[in-house]
This record gives C-alpha cells, structure tokens and sequence, in this order.
C-alpha cells in the first residue's frame, strides 16, 4: 500500500531542539590546525541553528508530493513528481551521508521536465525512519527501489546518486538490468589497480591521491564501519554533537566557492535529528561489503574538482561500461547543492543518449 505523507514536527519536539543547544558543554581546542570541526565554526552554526526556521524548511519540502509504502518490513519514503511529458523516463535519484531528499530540492523542477521523478529517503534517513533489523547495505536498498518502481508501474527507468546513492544506483543496475536504462552517478571510488600501465599521467595521478587517502584510514568512515552503535549515542543525545560530526564532513567536502548556505547544511541535520536517524544513518557504512559494486548497464560519470576522491577513467573503464565522462571546474561532494545547474544539464545529456 502507498500512502500520501506531509511532514509536520510536533512543536515540543522543535522547543527541545531549540533549548538543548543552550545547555551544551563545549570542549576547549587545542591550538593549531587539522583536529577537526573549529570551535568558532561550531558556534557560528549553533548560533545558526537556534534561528533556523524548520517550519520554512517543512513547507519547501512539502510543496512536492511525498508518500511512504513498506518494502522488506522497513518504511520507504519517497517523493514522486511527474513530468508534464508524456514520453518522460522514469528516474531514481539517490541521496548519500550526510545528505538527505533536502539536497533534492533545487533540482526536482528542472528535472522533472524529462523525468518522472521518484526520489526516496534510504531506509535509516530522515522520513523512511530508523531500520529495525540488520542488512540494509546498498544491495538490499536497491532491491527496495526495484520494488518501489515496479509498485509505481515503472517497467524502464533510470538511476541517478552520489556518495552511498552511487552505490545504491550501481547496484540497482546490477540487481534490475532489465528494467534499468542506465545509471549516472557523480561520485565513483575506483579502487587502487593492480598496475597503472596504460593510464594517462592524469589517471595515475588521480590512483596516487586515492592511495593516499585510503593509507590515512578516514576516521570517520572507519567508525562508521566497525563502530556506528557506539557514535550513535554521542549524535542522538546532543544536536551539537551531531552538528559538529555532520559539518566537519561538510565543509572539506564542498568546493568552498559554491556559497552553499549555511541553511542548506543545518536543515538536513536537523533533519536527522527530529526523526531520530542521526544514528540509523550510520549503519550502511558496517552493512555493506567493501569493494566496488559491479553494474552491466551503460553508466554516466560526473566528475567534480572538490570531490573527496576523483574517479579514475582508465580504472574505470575496465570495469564499467561508461557511455558519458564529464570533467567539470566547479563543485564537490554535493553538486545538487553545489552546482545544480551543472547536475541537471550532465544527466539530461546522459539520459537522451539512451532514449
């Protein structure tokens, strides 16, 4: 069953978001650079979040049709939008940590003027609340998205994520070739190559920087993996804490000429927080396998410069069937925040050449 969903945060719980800040004990910091989040960027973004209007935030996100259907025991929210074409192909986009459908919003118009649009919140993220059981890796969203296209009566479609979203699109590919047209990810990890023979100097250049930043063991990635129960408690209990661990991720990640607003970054956090996923979010880290996700469909690549790794296209080649490659100047880790109108132009072109 498919039901219709507005989002509305009882206001008790926006009193108590509003009043834990003040209440928070900040820890000093060590002189210096390179220990993580600055205390002055942290109070910056409390102070931020203490005016922050979620109701705003609500009505944005519900001004688009939502609903919620059970798949495999869990509740998926998703927003459908379809497109006043009546040839238009059915997309999927996918969100990532710490993203959220929020990061959507600047791209479900434009969009939807080629797409039917059906955009769901992973299974432990914000509205599709926390999970309850183990194994929700990227596989078994995938095959959640399968059923919730097949729900919605959409036989071809394509698939579109950055962060875990590339990893739940690939694998969507994988799990549903018959019904997926091609995928279109704009972030793609190419593990290290056994040999770099034939790869331009820019290929072996882009292999050595990912070398460098597997050898430092992202922390953050590591707890993610091996130790979610454990933070969750931190990020639960205190919506500083979680501010802090989410900003910190943030701002290395965007290109810092994006002028993404701060607002961007405090509503899919809060997000997280009133309903209650700041920990569930963690888990998909330790429920799927390391490695690269394999997809025999035809597959679009969007490469931005302020990336936490970029793609290698040699790597990538031998592994994938890459229809499109587009090198941009601008942007980062979440260009549907960054630079939509770059994201909206690359899937479109990617998407025609398989229509």
């Amino acid at each position: 069953m498919i039901e219709p969903f507005t989002l509305h945060v009882p206001r008790a719980d926006l009193d108590d978001l509003r009043d834990r800040p003040a209440r928070t004990r900040r820890p000093e910091e060590e002189p210096g650079e390179g220990h993580g989040l600055p205390l002055a960027r942290a109070r910056e973004l409390v102070e931020r979040w203490q005016a922050f209007d979620w109701r705003a935030q609500e009505a944005a996100l519900n001004a688009w049709p939502q609903h919620t259907t059970t798949i495999d025991g869990q509740r998926v929210h998703f927003l459908h939008v379809r497109s006043p074409r009546a040839d238009a192909l059915p997309l999927v986009p996918t969100h990532g940590w710490p993203s959220s459908v929020l990061d959507s919003l600047d791209v479900l118009e434009p969009l939807s003027r080629d797409f039917h649009l059906v955009v769901p919140s992973i299974p432990g993220f914000g509205p599709s609340g926390p999970t309850h059981d183990a194994g929700w890796g990227v596989e078994r969203v995938a095959r959640a998205w399968a059923e919730l296209m097949d729900r919605l009566g959409y036989r071809r479609y394509g698939a579109q994520g950055g962060d875990r979203g590339s990893g739940i699109s690939l694998a969507l590919g994988a799990v549903a070739p018959g019904a997926v047209v091609g995928v279109h990810v704009n972030y793609l990890p190419t593990p290290p190559p056994h040999s770099t023979e034939g790869l331009s100097a820019r290929d072996v250049e882009r292999v050595r920087a990912v070398e460098r930043f597997l050898a430092q063991g992202p922390a953050y990635q590591l707890l993610h993996a091996t130790r979610p129960q454990t933070v969750a408690y931190g990020l639960t209990d205190s919506p500083v804490g979680l501010l802090g661990w989410v900003a910190d991720r943030v701002d290395e990640w965007l290109d810092p000429a994006s002028g993404v607003h701060d607002d961007r970054l405090i509503a899919s956090v809060a997000l997280y927080w009133l309903t209650g996923t700041a920990g569930s979010a963690l888990r998909i880290a330790r429920e799927t396998p390391p490695g690269p996700v394999r997809c025999p469909v035809p597959l679009g690549v969007a490469v931005f410069p302020h990336d936490i790794v970029l793609a290698v296209r040699g790597v990538a080649e031998r592994v994938f069937d890459v229809r499109r490659w587009t090198e941009f100047d601008r942007g980062g880790h979440f260009p549907a925040l960054e630079v939509p109108d770059l994201l909206v132009a690359d899937v479109r072109a990617f998407f025609a050449g398989l229509r």
